[in-house]
């Protein structure tokens, strides 16, 4: 229950992820405020590092010692409920925490695929178990095999060209255009990087997967791709935890708040991360946007604590980075509201410049750890409201 630990309020993180571990740090600047990380694991995975896991080249995880402050109590746990009358979360190793103020940032994982034998014939590579599950049935099948990678978006193209590079032969199965995030001169870029490893891309019309077996890949226009092995790269879902407790979701099932972060239903509720829907309006799912919602999130209950009104969410996107193996990767920058221009950095350049993003997005969560408050949230996209309101206007958001 309630832990009244020398009078001090009690918030409690769920999830140990960018936007988690940013948020659970910033709220240790105040020394009256006792903070408790609820994550299933005992160390922090770099989602950003999946793809190396499964080619061998990293392992994806950094010791939480190193990004979290010493001051906020880790507990290795799954949360699997929140009640919100008696302000406490029960935990799926028994028993429950009580909170006063709650941060909900239990992240993505793996779509549902919609696809027939997709859940049992194919590897999702969305969580750190995932893609040990998925490098270990890699390193099994014989240097030969013929692997195909389900997924257009970023996550597919980096695990097909991860995979190329290693010596293997990988076919990507677009499901419609390849990189459809990208500017056309960042895609043609894309396209031509993954020819010279090697790896046969299918986009366009009817490309879809429409099938899984053990050995093949049906397209929705009748083709069949044979592979030993059946990557699943084509979308991220959130866990259901706020739609089993009774909160408003978006169709999703991401957590409806205001654009504060704040819960639609409980102003004691806040959200960050790609499990957050701010006016049903969510942000693209991605580290860029959790780096910045986790701090936001922080603040809005820290201003709450100070008896004050949060302030509305405020931040913005500088583009998108791939990784195209170990040699060479993408920055395909992008306005403040997410949309790709015609400039992108490739080649051996674009590689170091992901491999810095990646680098000190971990420096970012440890200088907060060391010095709350660090992470200056200045960006804003000022097209963000015009986009609410039209959004308001042309649909009705889905309460759970």
């Amino acid at each position: 229950m309630t832990k009244h630990n020398g009078g001090r309020t009690e918030v409690i993180v769920i999830g140990g992820g960018y936007a988690g571990v940013l948020a659970a740090n910033r709220l240790t600047g105040r020394d009256d405020v006792a903070v408790t990380l609820v994550n299933p694991r005992p160390t922090f995975v770099e989602r950003l590092r999946l793809h190396q896991l499964v080619a061998g080249s990293d392992d994806a995880v950094v010791d939480y010692e190193d990004v979290l402050s010493e001051r906020v109590e880790l507990v290795v746990d799954t949360a699997t409920g929140i009640d919100r009358q008696a302000r406490t979360v029960s935990l799926a190793g028994g028993g429950t925490l009580g909170y006063d103020h709650l941060i909900y940032a239990v992240g993505s994982r793996s779509g549902a695929p919609q696809v027939p034998g997709a859940d049992r014939f194919a590897y999702p590579i969305a969580t750190l178990e995932e893609a040990e599950r998925l490098r270990e049935a890699v390193a099994a099948a014989p240097a030969t095999a013929a692997l195909t990678v389900v997924g257009g978006g970023a996550t597919g193209i980096e695990t097909a060209a991860e995979l190329a590079e290693a010596g293997r032969t990988v076919t990507l199965v677009c499901g419609g255009q390849l990189g459809p995030y990208l500017h056309p001169n960042g895609r043609r870029f894309v396209a031509k990087r993954l020819a010279s490893l090697g790896v046969t891309v299918l986009d366009g019309p009817g490309t879809k997967a429409a099938s899984v077996t053990a050995d093949a890949v049906r397209l929705a226009d009748g083709r069949e791709v044979r592979g030993r092995l059946t990557i699943w790269a084509a979308g991220f879902g959130v866990p259901d935890l706020a739609v089993r407790s009774g909160l408003s979701t978006d169709e999703t099932g991401r957590l409806l708040t205001d654009e504060t972060l704040t819960s639609i239903d409980d102003d004691r509720i806040v959200a960050a991360g790609d499990a957050a829907a701010p006016s049903g309006l969510a942000y693209r799912m991605g580290c860029q946007s959790a780096v910045q919602l986790g701090p936001h999130a922080a603040d809005a209950v820290l201003r709450r604590i100070e008896g004050r009104q949060p302030e509305a969410v405020g931040i913005a996107f500088a583009g998108l980075c791939v990784s195209l193996g170990r040699g060479a990767g993408i920055f395909q920058f992008a306005r403040k509201d997410d949309t790709a221009v015609r400039f992108h950095v490739g080649g051996r350049p674009g590689a170091r410049l992901k491999e810095f993003v990646v680098s000190h997005t971990i420096k970012q969560l440890s200088d907060e750890a060391r010095k709350p408050g660090a992470r200056v949230l200045k960006a804003k996209d000022d097209s963000r409201q015009q986009r609410v309101r039209d959004a308001r206007a042309s649909r009705p958001v889905h309460v759970s």
